[in-house]
């Protein structure tokens, strides 16, 4: 079983945004752009499709794409005619999950947790500014039938179990912040749309030490999830047990949501991180 995620669509880069005009550098703009741009095609893109898909001239888009490829953002493959995201695009990504390595350290728990519960177990941590989880890794379980989800992929926090782990150790602030941005939007029948049931269901979350995605992203999947602390004892991230409901019955929430909960501990403890109590 697959879920299948829409990738963020960015603006173009010839287009007038309300970030374009909010102090941000025009030919910076344009750069990163086109940089989103190629890093969305795997096969990579011509010039002439870079400038379409970004809104340049051919012209402009090929003295960025030269500018970049002198710092190894990006390369051309002269045998396609196509532009490739660089070298460098790559380790400066590394970079962010290489400055704690969580995903490493993280490892051989979500082995453990998988082995223990025989369900696919994922990592993910949160971009608040965006009010998304993004997925790090994941551990599939040996079932003919189980969900994938991409490093790399973003979902919304408030339907997902990972997204609500964290959401129920914020200050209500900042939970406050995120919602203001997303909204609830229903994904399926059983997303909790209205502000007051969320709060509930938070406040629940933060006694219990772990959540449940009872199929609130994906019709026939549920997930139980529990929040990893940073040293300052900051929710940053946030592993999970996911499979269909034909597999994981209402009876194995509260023995899943244990092992996850122990889990992330453990993962908190293994990256330096303080485990503190939740309330809300």
């Amino acid at each position: 079983m697959k879920t299948s995620l829409k990738k963020k669509k960015h603006p173009a880069a010839g287009q007038k945004t309300r970030s374009s005009t909010d102090g941000q550098v025009q030919s910076l703009t344009r750069a990163l752009s086109i940089l989103n741009a190629i890093a969305e095609d795997e096969q990579g893109l011509t010039l002439s499709e870079v400038a379409i898909k970004v809104g340049l001239p051919p012209s402009t888009a090929h003295r960025h794409l030269t500018t970049m490829q002198q710092e190894r953002f990006v390369r051309f493959d002269g045998s396609s005619g196509t532009w490739l995201i660089g070298v460098q695009a790559f380790l400066t990504g590394n970079a962010f999950i290489d400055s704690r390595d969580i995903a490493s350290l993280a490892r051989p728990q979500m082995k453990r947790l998988m082995e223990t519960s025989g369900e696919t177990v994922n990592l993910a941590i949160a971009d608040e500014d965006q009010g998304n989880v993004i997925y790090l890794a994941q551990v599939e379980c040996r079932h003919m039938m189980r969900a994938i989800s991409r490093p790399g992929e973003r979902i919304p926090m408030y339907c997902t179990a990972v997204g609500k782990a964290i959401l129920a150790a914020m200050p209500d602030s900042s939970v406050s912040s995120i919602l203001r941005k997303t909204g609830l939007k229903r994904v399926t029948d059983k997303t909790i749309t209205s502000p007051g049931k969320l709060r509930e269901e938070l406040s629940k979350i933060a006694a219990d030490g772990y959540a449940v995605d009872n199929e609130e992203h994906a019709v026939g999947l549920r997930c139980i999830a529990s929040v990893i602390y940073n040293e300052h004892g900051e929710p940053t991230a946030a592993i999970s047990l996911l499979g269909p409901v034909a597999r994981i019955s209402e009876r194995q929430i509260s023995e899943f949501g244990k092992l996850a909960r122990e889990a992330a501990a453990s993962i908190t403890m293994a990256i330096g991180g303080r485990i503190r109590t939740l309330q809300n």
